[in-house]
């Protein structure tokens, strides 16, 4: 059974078929997807789809690119939803300093607070980090090390940052972009960290591995990222479903 840790289910791009998507990962042997809201109303509807769907839980956030139009009541809106029982993570939050839809200092601030409100609610958080290497690092050195802090989602930094990270407490997530060949510093990490700090996810409707590449993403073809990464690690594809499944259920505390 595989455990898809990041998807953003509530995006229109699954408008059309939302529920045959879902039908074809619970038959596809996914036993649990997280979706990730990046705004408010996002993060409404990924609440929503997790509270109609058993296997279907959440994460609420605003996205770095969010930041501009996030205020202190959109967060405390947010703190409310993450009592209900099928939110189990807070994010999607971090730093993209490639795209930068919002300033690095709005950015900044409003990383800042999340990470400062979902310690206080004693939440996981799914960190985003484009290009913004050092100073995700630096803010999360001053947060302090912990066990199960969170994950950095679509890890995409050398072995030297996934040292780092880990060290503070923290998951890697592998997504479908180990399946491409010249991804050669994703596929590095993927076989070099230890398994016991890895998860899996698709970022769906995003980076579609291969030999889907050209489609839209989606849970179901999380498979094909584990595949790459048992290969990648010469061992078995159920050791790779296994205990990253495993550590997602560890680290979001999912039955």
């Amino acid at each position: 059974m595989f455990i898809d840790s990041h998807a953003h289910l509530d995006m229109k791009a699954f408008d059309r078929d939302r529920e045959e998507v879902l039908d074809r990962a619970a038959e596809g042997n996914l036993s649990h997807v997280i979706t990730v809201g990046i705004d408010l109303d996002s993060s409404r509807r990924a609440l929503n789809l997790a509270e109609s769907h058993g296997f279907v839980y959440a994460g609420v956030g605003y996205h770095p690119h969010h930041a501009q139009g996030c205020s202190e009541a959109d967060l405390e809106n947010l703190a409310r939803m993450a009592s209900k029982p099928k939110i189990v993570a807070w994010g999607e939050i971090g730093l993209d300093f490639f795209r930068q839809h919002s300033s690095r200092d709005e950015q900044l601030e409003v990383f800042t607070r999340q990470l400062e409100i979902a310690s206080d609610l004693n939440l996981p958080v799914i960190i985003h980090d484009r290009e913004a290497h050092k100073e995700v690092l630096a803010i999360l050195n001053r947060m302090g090390k912990g066990d199960k802090k969170g994950v950095i989602h679509c890890f995409s930094g050398d072995m030297e940052l996934a040292a780092a990270f880990m060290e503070l407490g923290y998951y890697l997530s592998v997504p479908g972009t180990v399946t491409y060949g010249k991804a050669f510093q994703v596929r590095q990490v993927a076989a070099e960290i230890p398994l016991d700090r890895m998860l899996i996810e698709t970022d769906a409707p995003f980076l579609t591995p291969e030999p889907m590449r050209g489609k839209r993403n989606e849970p179901l073809y999380v498979s094909f990222t584990a595949q790459e990464i048992a290969r990648l690690r010469k061992t078995d594809l159920e050791e790779v479903a296994a205990k990253t499944s495993e550590n997602a259920r560890a680290l979001f505390d999912l039955p």
